[in-house]
């Protein structure tokens, strides 16, 4: 008899406790490997705020977040360059629409020495000849008669397209550049490596020096008032206008709370926040 009972209020109780679960919104983001550390930062603090709101970050770089907001797997693309023509024609074919970008904050590709470099400002001409190979020694450029490993992006990368765009003026990079498939991966190689040479966001990081760039240093004002000479715009990209969770979290990314974790991620606000 008490067997039945207590099966009978099992079968009560279940009900009871899965009627009203929690309502849990997905948002997946996916994209740019340079973003990635600040959409995740950005992420954590939005749950915070909207704890019913799960968001899943990913990296793989700028392509792959075109191709998976294009194939549904995404909601979001993060982008650190435009958007190819071909991108932009695949996303029309399909969905009849070029997409919406948003801009929600800048950046600046910053070019990473090792620190026993003594090397300490680069023209962007000088940089072009290195990342083709007319320039070949550091005693070139006033170091030591050492040779020149340049480091470079894999080619899905939003930074090597920039890098090549606007550095190389859409010049091929040259057969000897070593392939790294992260900015991680760059500077730890160049943190190894005195002779190396590599690119990436203006993040700090330990091992490595950030150099002049036309006798420019990439610093937050030099980049916000565009006399640093390789600066670029981070992007949010959707394939229409943003509806539901999709536009709060941009519409949170580009309010006052959003764009100070865009500062205390390293990168420079789209204007001036106080802490």
């Amino acid at each position: 008899m008490n067997k039945i009972i207590l099966v009978i209020f099992a079968v009560i109780l279940f009900p009871a406790c899965t009627s009203q679960p929690v309502p849990v919104k997905k948002l997946i983001i996916k994209g740019s490997d340079t973003m990635l550390p600040l959409v995740e930062m950005l992420a954590a603090e939005y749950m915070k705020r909207n704890p019913e709101v799960s968001v899943y970050c990913y990296g793989g770089g700028t392509q792959s977040g075109v191709k998976a907001i294009r194939n549904r797997e995404a909601h979001i693309c993060t982008a650190s360059r435009k958007l190819k023509p071909e991108e932009i024609k695949d996303i029309a074919e399909e969905y009849g629409t070029l997409g919406v970008y948003y801009l929600i904050g800048k950046d600046a590709l910053s070019v990473y020495l090792n620190e026993d470099n003594p090397v300490d400002n680069l023209t962007l001409e000088e940089l072009k000849k290195i990342y083709t190979c007319e320039l070949k020694s550091w005693n070139q450029l006033g170091g030591e008669n050492t040779e020149i490993m340049p480091i470079v992006r894999t080619p899905n990368s939003g930074t090597y397209s920039y890098f090549k765009r606007h550095v190389l003026l859409d010049k091929d990079y040259c057969d000897d550049t070593i392939v790294r498939a992260s900015y991680t991966s760059v500077i730890e190689y160049v943190a190894e490596n005195i002779n190396s040479i590599g690119y990436g966001g203006i993040i700090s990081y330990q091992g490595v020096k950030h150099v002049d760039i036309d006798g420019v240093e990439p610093t937050e004002n030099n980049i916000m008032n565009d006399t640093y000479p390789i600066i670029r715009y981070l992007q949010f990209y959707t394939v229409g206008n943003a509806g539901g969770e999709t536009k709060k979290f941009i519409d949170w990314t580009l309010s006052p709370e959003g764009q100070k974790i865009i500062k205390k991620a390293g990168f420079v606000p789209l204007f001036k926040v106080m802490y």
